[in-house]
C-alpha cells in the first residue's frame, strides 16, 4: 500500500492511497487541477482513481468533488445526510452504498464527532498493512480503540495547540469554545494522547494532519506528540499547499 496526503488544512483536504487494485483518494477539498498535478507528480494518472471516500460534508473536504467527478466519473463512497448536507444531487453519482463490495481489501468506517450531521474516519487494510484516516472531530469514542490499535500509518488530526487558541484576539469566544468542544476539533495534546494509546509495534508512520494556520505550529504538534511516545516511531506533518512523501507501507 502507498499513501501520500495531497493537502491538509481548513482550506482544503485530500489523501492517495493505492492498492494492489484500486487507486483511493479520501475527500477532494481542494480544485481538480491541484489533484491532477500532484497525482502526475507522484507517477498517477487521474484516471485511475476509481474510488473516492467522503468523511463529510464541509467544503474543506467536498468542494472539488463536483468537478472532479464530472471529469472522471469514480465510485463515490458518500452517505445520504452528506449529501444532502453538502447540496449534492445523488444522481450524479456513481454512489458505493456498501464498502463490503470491495472483496479485496478492507475498509471500515468508525463514527466521529463533529459539527455536522455525518463523519467518519476511515481504516484501510490490505494484506498486513493497514492505514488509519482521522480528522475533523473532538473526541474518538473509546469503543473503536480496539480496531484503531497498531496500524501500520497514521493520518491524524493535531489542529491545535490549546494556548494559542485561547490568547487568539481574532477568534471570538464562542468559535473557541466550539473548537475545543466533543465537536470540534482534537488539540495537539488529544492527539498526543489518543496516538500514544494506539500506535503498536507495527507502526511505522504518524502525519498529524488539519493543523491550524492561526493556532498552531508544525513544531508544537510534533514536539508534544514526540515528547509522549516512548516508542521510535517516524512522525511528519501534512501541510495545507504542499503533497507529504508518497509513504510505502
Amino acid at each position: 500500500m502507498k499513501v501520500c496526503n495531497l493537502a491538509s488544512g481548513s482550506k482544503g483536504n485530500s489523501t492517495f492511497i493505492q492498492t494492489k487494485n484500486h487507486n483511493i483518494l479520501i475527500d477532494i477539498g481542494v480544485t481538480t487541477l491541484y489533484i491532477e498535478t500532484n497525482l502526475k507528480e507522484i507517477g498517477i494518472d487521474p484516471k485511475s482513481i476509481d474510488l473516492v471516500l467522503i468523511t463529510h460534508a464541509h467544503t474543506d473536504h467536498t468542494g472539488g468533488l463536483k468537478v472532479f467527478n464530472k471529469k472522471y466519473h469514480p465510485k463515490v463512497y458518500i452517505s445520504d445526510k452528506i449529501i444532502k448536507e453538502a447540496k449534492l444531487n445523488k444522481d450524479d453519482y456513481d454512489v458505493l452504498d456498501n464498502l463490503d463490495d470491495i472483496t479485496d481489501i478492507k475498509i471500515s468506517e468508525i463514527k466521529l464527532s463533529h459539527d455536522v450531521t455525518d463523519i467518519k474516519g476511515f481504516i484501510i487494510e490490505e494484506d498486513k498493512s493497514s492505514m488509519v484516516y482521522i480528522t475533523d472531530t473532538g473526541y474518538i469514542n473509546k469503543n473503536y480503540f480496539d480496531i484503531l490499535k497498531n496500524r501500520s500509518l497514521y493520518i491524524f488530526e493535531s489542529n491545535h495547540d490549546v494556548e494559542k487558541l485561547m490568547n487568539n484576539p481574532k477568534y471570538p469566544h464562542h468559535i473557541k469554545i466550539r473548537i475545543l468542544s466533543d465537536k470540534g476539533h482534537l488539540s495537539n495534546e488529544d492527539s498526543s494522547y489518543y496516538l500514544t494509546k494506539l500506535i503498536g509495534n507495527d507502526t511505522k508512520e504518524v502525519v498529524l494532519a488539519h493543523l491550524s494556520e492561526e493556532n498552531n505550529t508544525e513544531e508544537l504538534a510534533y514536539n508534544t506528540l514526540k515528547s509522549k511516545l516512548d516508542k521510535t516511531v517516524r512522525i511528519s506533518i501534512a501541510r495545507q499547499n504542499e503533497k507529504s512523501e508518497l509513504f510505502e507501507i
